[in-house]
């Protein structure tokens, strides 16, 4: 007689709610390295790994990278940064990226863009890019749009490397409102639909 499936048990992700295997492949994997290292170092040994073997050189190259630093060849004349080095301001600076010389990339623009883009001639996909820029959790986005249009729904990489949601079939025009009500924080006005390559307001 054939023995009895037993029941797999699935470690979910404290941080991301993904299980521990394909947080990797989530959006927020930066942020479940410290949680897998303390509760899966066998799902992801690279991890302790790197811990290990990180130099004192590599851990205040990590320091200097997390502390604002002004750029030298503007002519600004090395002017040291206001916030005071590990403070949480200094962290926690509207989370503003240094580009390499020193210069900072620009806080990008709070909107929402709509794409529709058609598969081997029949089908359809549906790309969401930008929710994420109102604080919304691009994992359980994926699975409300999913549910709600009865469909297929993923966390991707764009072409630029951003994440973005793929939703399976045309969806352009209904998701709209289903987005203004789901999430209050996104204004209609902040909708936009990518038309023969223009961007067209939604509202």
């Amino acid at each position: 007689m054939a023995e009895k499936p037993q029941a797999v048990r699935v470690l979910y992700c404290g941080v991301c709610g993904l299980p521990a295997e394909y947080c990797e492949f989530g959006p927020d994997f930066e942020k479940c390295k410290p949680w897998l290292r303390r509760h899966a170092p066998d799902l992801y040994p690279d991890l302790l790994l790197k811990e290990e073997n990180e130099t004192d050189a590599d851990k205040a190259a990590r320091q200097l990278q997390s502390v604002a630093i002004s750029g030298s060849g503007d002519g600004a004349g090395g002017d040291a940064s206001s916030a005071p080095s590990g403070s949480a301001s200094a962290s926690k600076q509207d989370e503003v990226k240094r580009l390499p010389g020193g210069k900072i990339k620009k806080k990008e623009k709070q909107e929402v863009v709509i794409e529709k883009i058609v598969r081997n001639k029949r089908k359809c996909v549906t790309v969401v890019k930008g929710l994420e820029l109102f604080g919304i959790k691009l994992s359980d986005a994926s699975k409300k749009l999913g549910k709600k249009f009865a469909t297929g729904a993923s966390v991707v990489k764009g072409p630029t490397e951003k994440e973005q949601i793929d939703v399976q079939g045309d969806i352009a025009y209904d998701i709209v409102e289903f987005i203004t009500e789901t999430w209050p924080v996104v204004p209609e006005t902040a909708i936009f639909f990518i038309e023969d390559g223009r961007k067209v307001a939604a509202a």
